[in-house]
């Protein structure tokens, strides 16, 4: 590939999943090949450098860089000190930092955390973090990794003005990697799309790559404005049997939901706090059925994966008590927890135990399962012909997602709690997993998804639970909340 971002502008980068987005993100900051291994071919200048042979240093001084999963890059304890490493490192005077640091903190929304753990953060927070760690410095290059997948609406709506403001002032250019094309399509100057491949299918002004090639991106799956899935002025519709133009299943294919069953989960007066003193939930009420499709959600910090891990038995409640199929789940076997209950991790990396991708989705099944694990994999775009011999610790963030949802639906369990089930998804990975869930769910599966999506709150909800505070503070059916 080759282009030319003039200093100043914003290079929107997009692509299906596995295309290869974050990896150019981290030649272009140098870490491929100085820390990570691999071969970079090609003449490569950012901020007048080649990171590849400068030094760590002179690359900090120039480029800042946000990383797709953010937690993997915060090192201090503390909000106030992690935001500080970055600036101490690039020597900035105690004086210039005192000034520095409350600003990045309170323009990143994280004002009065200045103290809290950064292990305690949220997703969500712990991203706003991350973007206040690399802004702090006003690096002349920004290059950011799905800066706002964890985000809340709103503070992805701040974050999309803040960069705005950035591209306006001149003074940083901007690589941005964005699935979230409908706030991110207008900030550009120039689009990069990928092929699955990982070479381009095109590259140009915004209006030229959407006039262009608006077909080929949207047979890779790549997300378009405005809705579209072709070059027309709008979405194209369904094909035969909720399929779209591409032969990809639509919301429309989603079945409309059954009436709830029999309880599969309830929580009764439930609290948990990870340090005395600190509640992270409080006074949560909560009963679903079988076949009920659970959206949570709430701003970044309000609890949502918390609950998520005490209605699967990975935490205990402080106070309250929880009931799957009328079983504490805290208390049960990993084994028998595992046939009740299947979870998927904010960050996937998180449940992974193996070293490859078949023996991830294998590991403890029975043959039965076995036997299903493949044709699974299929529909998720994982075939074990293409993935199984891979890391799962070297797939794409949208495909370990994927891994991730197929280590729980194997198992086949009555209860599926999922956390950002669609961070970092193409458009074929998002219709697929629709449609996977869709034939969960009409087999009597109870979903719970903690969530910022808000397209996938409207295809899939049947009930919503606004959390606040950790609190629940509404809860309705249907997606009108």
């Amino acid at each position: 590939m080759s282009f030319e971002v003039p200093a100043g502008g914003c290079l929107l980068v997009v692509g299906p999943s596995g295309s290869g987005k974050s990896s150019l993100g981290l030649a272009l900051a140098g870490l491929i090949p100085r820390d990570l291994p691999g071969e970079v071919s090609g003449y490569l200048s950012v901020a007048g450098l080649d990171p590849r042979t400068a030094g760590p240093g002179a690359v900090a001084a120039r480029l800042g860089l946000v990383f797709q999963d953010p937690g993997s890059q915060l090192v201090m304890e503390r909000v106030e000190d992690d935001v500080a490493f970055g600036l101490e490192n690039r020597g900035w005077s105690r004086a210039e930092m005192t000034s520095r640091i409350p600003v990045a903190i309170s323009g990143a929304g994280l004002g009065g955390l200045e103290r809290r753990r950064t292990n305690r953060l949220s997703g969500g927070q712990q991203q706003r973090l991350a973007l206040a760690g690399v802004l702090a410095a006003s690096p002349s290059v920004v290059i950011l990794d799905e800066p706002t997948a964890n985000l809340d609406p709103d503070g992805a709506s701040d974050f999309f003005r803040r960069l705005a403001s950035l591209r306006s002032e001149g003074s940083t250019t901007i690589v941005l990697v964005e699935h979230r094309v409908e706030a991110a399509w207008p900030l550009a100057d120039l689009v990069l799309a990928l092929g699955p491949d990982g070479t381009p299918i095109d590259i140009g002004s915004p209006e030229d790559v959407l006039r262009r090639s608006a077909d080929r991106m949207a047979k890779a799956g790549i997300w378009l404005p405005d809705g579209r899935t072709s070059s027309g002025p709008g979405p194209s519709g369904p094909g035969p049997s909720g399929m779209d133009a591409h032969g990809t299943p639509t919301p429309s294919a989603i079945a409309p939901a059954a009436p709830p069953g029999s309880p599969v989960l309830s929580a009764a007066g439930v609290g948990f706090a990870y340090e005395r003193g600190s509640p992270v939930l409080a006074d949560v009420d909560l009963a679903i059925g079988a076949g009920e499709r659970v959206a949570l959600v709430g701003p970044n910090g309000s609890g949502k994966s918390t609950l998520g891990r005490l209605l699967v038995g990975l935490l205990r409640p402080t106070a309250g008590q929880i009931r799957s199929s009328g079983a504490d789940p805290s208390r049960l076997r990993a084994r028998d927890l595992a046939l009740r209950a299947g979870y998927v991790f904010q960050d996937p990396e998180a449940g992974f135990l193996t070293d490859t991708v078949a023996d991830e989705v294998m590991l403890g099944l029975g043959p039965v399962e076995r036997a299903a694990a493949p044709a699974l994999l299929e529909r998720l775009r994982l075939p074990l012909g293409d993935f199984g011999a891979r890391s799962p610790y070297r797939l794409s963030g949208g495909e370990a997602r994927r891994l991730s949802l197929a280590c729980a639906l194997v198992r086949q369990p009555r209860l599926l709690v999922l956390d950002e089930p669609t961070f970092g998804q193409d458009r074929l990975g998002y219709a697929g997993l629709l449609d996977i869930l869709r034939r969960r769910l009409d087999e009597g599966v109870c979903l719970v998804a903690a969530t910022h999506d808000e397209r996938f709150v409207a295809d899939i909800a049947s009930r919503i639970v606004r959390m606040d505070a950790g609190r629940i503070i509404r809860d309705v059916e249907g997606s009108a909340a």
